[in-house]
């Protein structure tokens, strides 16, 4: 017999998910849309377009610089206006540059603040009053094991997580008493275009399309050394990630609120 769960299901939801068209975002949004709701994918990207195709009539593509409130507020209309409601704000768009204070240029440090932690606060300002007047909401946020613990050479990032962990408390603070749920994702590194712009960046491989032995061997070395020094001793997958973010947007975390929810193969521990 089958078991139905009523705290499982995101049935006659709507989400707002940024950052959709691939790795955490993409795999967020096909899970969301597996167990009942409508989502609406939010990327820079056009080839977001194409992955919401392929999801189907449940999911929708709305081109969006996060880190621009004109487009930001003209998104979440256009989303309120397409589907009715909104009742799920995934902001997980962001980027990585792994430099040092000292190496960092200004521009980098814009980019990355804007788009990682400015966009959160965009989605956020615009979605909540449509929360309110519904009656609640929940917000989920992605931030990183760097918001935990520091990661080398990356200021930047570092940086912005740690502000996406406290901007979450202090949303879950401010708007509990509307009944909107505010936590953060921490995942460690997980198999996805931005774990391979690191292993370029540091110079551990050459490209994200290995087609000789020798980066073939490249990548594989430095997939295996993301996860060695994990007490599970490897990365995950997004796919494997999303359920955490399915467990925050539906009622089986119904009492959690303002909360860093750790998913790193032990580095923080």
């Amino acid at each position: 017999m089958e078991i139905q769960d009523k705290y499982l299901s995101l049935e006659g939801k709507v989400a707002i998910i940024t950052g959709a068209g691939s790795g955490i975002g993409l795999a967020v949004s096909q899970l969301y849309v597996k167990y009942g709701a409508k989502v609406a994918m939010v990327d820079i990207s056009d080839k977001c377009q194409e992955e919401a195709d392929k999801i189907g009539d449940s999911a929708k593509f709305f081109k969006c610089n996060v880190s621009s409130e004109a487009d930001v507020k003209a998104t979440v209309e256009a989303v309120k206006a397409a589907f009715g409601r909104i009742d799920i704000l995934v902001n997980n768009a962001g980027i990585i540059v792994r430099k040092t204070v000292l190496d960092t240029t200004e521009e980098e440090w814009d980019r990355c603040l804007d788009i990682g932690l400015k966009g959160v606060f965009l989605f956020s300002k615009h979605t909540v009053p449509i929360m309110i007047e519904q009656g609640g909401g929940v917000i989920v946020n992605t931030a990183s094991g760097a918001a935990i613990k520091g990661v080398p050479d990356s200021a930047p990032y570092n940086a912005y997580k740690g502000g996406v962990a406290a901007l979450t408390r202090g949303m879950a603070v401010d708007f509990g008493k509307y009944n909107i749920r505010v936590n953060c994702v921490c995942p460690g590194d997980i198999i996805t275009p931005m774990l391979i712009s690191e292993g370029i960046q540091t110079g551990k491989i050459t490209t994200a399309d290995p087609k000789t032995p020798e980066e073939k061997e490249a990548m594989e070395k430095f997939l295996e050394s993301c996860g060695s020094y994990r007490p599970l001793r490897r990365i995950a997958t997004a796919e494997q990630i999303a359920y955490t973010f399915l467990f925050l947007a539906t009622d089986m975390s119904v009492y959690a609120t303002g909360g860093s929810f750790v998913v790193d193969g032990g580095r923080c521990s």
